[in-house]
């Protein structure tokens, strides 16, 4: 059961660390001077997607790295990418006001079906 629940938090990680990769912004970082660093909150929020990059992929590695030495890596694989797949649709649509289509909905619970089958039926 830890192990799924390992499972999740990398899961969550990932979908962090996708989102942190989405807010990265690599031009702006390099003309970056870490002297400004606290002189104003916009300096602060320009390090935060590269800090959030870096922490949610060691996170999710870690926990990743420890539920699959309790689950098979196959079900590991696939329902971790599932879990991802669905919390980013989740995050996309109601943090970032992306619409959402019946088909999308379908195919995700599709996806949840197989997540609980592979649970189930391992």
């Amino acid at each position: 059961m830890m192990a799924w629940v390992f499972l999740i938090i990398a899961s969550i990680c990932e979908i962090c660390w996708i989102f942190s990769l989405k807010f990265f912004d690599l031009k702006k970082l390099m003309t970056f001077k870490f002297s400004l660093l606290f002189s104003s909150a916009d300096n602060l929020l320009l390090l935060l997607p590269g800090v959030g990059y870096i922490l949610f992929g060691v996170g999710n590695i870690v926990c990743f790295s420890k539920a699959m030495k309790q689950i098979p890596a196959s079900v590991a694989f696939a329902s971790w990418m599932a879990i991802a797949l669905i919390g980013v649709k989740i995050v996309d649509s109601v943090l970032l006001k992306e619409s959402i289509s019946l088909s999308s909905l379908l195919f995700i619970t599709l996806i949840l079906i197989g997540i609980i089958g592979l649970k189930i039926y391992p």
